[in-house]
């Protein structure tokens, strides 16, 4: 954009720090390829490759195959190439600590890109081992630069046990301070496993949401995450998944895969209760944005209003007033109609407990512990924080308390996304984010909590040494009101 300000200039402009809570490194294959087989041995090499090579194999498809198979279009020329040192900057820690400043950042929370895939790995040995080999990889590789960078840990999800293995080895044993779980992960139907011919069905699987009707109770895996110090993150898409299967077009299964993926978690753990059992554990939610969430939490008051436990009772067969009804039907009715409710057929919805699915519990949000429609207000501002990136124009609804109910604020973390290819230039992201500000669409103080409140917030109240021996660990420690550790 003409006119942008440089981020050297916005940063001197600053009276805090800039904390990029989402920055993306990309492996560069043949030397993580290597590490991971000389830290867990060839099957956690050839798990990482499996995670490289999806993307690939799915583009060396023809169209045709792609059509065929029902294949998504996957992300082609994914990272900018014009700019060598960004591109470089990408691959090479050093140099991206080197450069920090530059971008006019203090310090940036660093994921992985496709070893966010070695969490979905189907077979269970290849995917710990994968996991474990490159946590331990990470650690090291981001090791000398701790003042500046940190790498979020992968962690596999499939069952409590193996999310909490690695969460104790990440954070006990490794140091890493930051992880990124998975979610979404496909179990598979048990009627087309039970069913003869239909097990190989493309679409015998559900995505387990970790909240409602999962496979497993993860609150353990909670606990463990309030005793360890650590604030989960999702980086979790929805490409290939419902409508965003296009075999032709990336950029229609692109568009609000995140978004999609992020809602289905967020909105499974609020209504298991949660953020109710749990409030010491804040959830963050990568790359989506805020609009998503601002519609969530609306609809979700919406839906308890109207069917809450009491309020059911508003459409409960049982409280039909057939009296009044057999005397309108008389008065108005068809005679067929007139007939059938003197009888009192035709207004129930079934009979017994199928008219509500057989379920025991009717309170959909019975988990919740809410008595009044502001409770849902503190369970879910309080609880979950939503990325945002520095080009989302839809930003400034997390700061419109007015238009949200209960006047409700949203915590935003800022993600730089630097290293993928919706950043062509790492030095332009600070002044792009910014241009809200001089735009007036935010304030100055939405902004800081944008790019430095929220996330030492998010990560220094879990973990009040997160921030130790960084280059922000005085402003935050200023901010939790808390001395740095001796």
């Amino acid at each position: 954009m003409t006119g942008r300000r440089s981020a050297a200039e916005i940063r001197a402009g600053l009276d805090h720090p800039v904390i990029d809570a989402d920055g993306h490194w990309v492996e560069f294959a043949p030397l993580v390829l290597d590490e991971l087989e000389r830290i867990g041995g060839s099957i956690a090499a050839e798990g990482f490759d499996r995670t490289a090579t999806r993307v690939t194999e799915a583009l060396e498809m023809t169209i045709e195959e792609r059509n065929h198979r029902r294949v998504a279009e996957q992300c082609w020329w994914g990272y900018p190439t014009v700019n060598a040192r960004d591109r470089a900057t990408s691959l090479m820690p050093a140099l991206l600590s080197e450069r920090l400043g530059e971008f006019g950042f203090d310090f940036a929370v660093m994921f992985p890109t496709h070893g966010l895939g070695s969490v979905r790995l189907v077979d269970a040995e290849m995917r710990q081992a994968t996991c474990r080999a490159f946590n331990t990889f990470m650690a090291e590789y981001f090791g000398d630069y701790s003042d500046r960078l940190t790498p979020a840990a992968v962690i596999p999800m499939h069952t409590p046990s193996e999310a909490i293995a690695e969460l104790e080895h990440a954070r006990l044993e490794l140091g890493l301070k930051a992880v990124v779980m998975s979610s979404l992960m496909p179990r598979p139907i048990a009627a087309y496993l039970d069913e003869p011919g239909r097990g190989a069905r493309t679409m015998a699987t559900w995505p387990d949401t970790l909240g409602i009707d999962s496979a497993h109770d993860y609150d353990e895996v909670w606990a463990a995450c309030a005793e360890l110090g650590v604030s989960p993150t999702f980086h979790m898409g929805s490409r290939g998944y419902g409508f965003r299967v296009s075999p032709t077009n990336f950029t229609y299964n692109h568009i609000g895969h995140f978004a999609q993926a992020s809602e289905a978690v967020c909105k499974s753990l609020f209504l298991a209760g949660v953020t109710a059992r749990f409030p010491q554990v804040k959830f963050g939610f990568l790359e989506g944005g805020v609009a998503w969430a601002a519609n969530l939490y609306a609809d979700l008051i919406g839906h308890w209003e109207k069917r809450n436990a009491e309020a059911m009772e508003a459409t409960n067969p049982a409280n039909i007033d057939w009296p009044a009804m057999t005397e309108l039907a008389d008065r108005y009715g068809h005679p067929k109609v007139a007939a059938a409710i003197r009888e009192r057929r035709g207004l129930d919805y079934s009979e017994g407990s199928a008219s509500n699915g057989h379920l025991v519990e009717l309170d959909d949000f019975a988990a919740c512990n809410i008595s009044e429609a502001s409770d849902i207000r503190d369970l879910f501002v309080e609880s979950f924080y939503f990325g945002c990136e520095a080009d989302d124009r839809l930003n400034p609804l997390a700061y419109q308390s007015d238009a949200h109910p209960f006047g409700a604020r949203f915590k935003t973390l800022f993600g730089s996304d630097i290293g993928h290819f919706d950043v062509v230039d790492m030095a332009e992201v600070l002044g792009e984010a910014h241009e809200l500000v001089d735009e007036q669409l935010v304030t100055a103080d939405d902004f800081r909590d944008f790019v430095y409140t929220n996330p030492v917030r998010f990560w220094g109240e879990a973990n009040p040494a997160f921030f130790e021996g960084t280059a922000v660990e005085d402003a935050a420690y200023a901010l939790l009101g808390s001395a740095a550790p001796a």
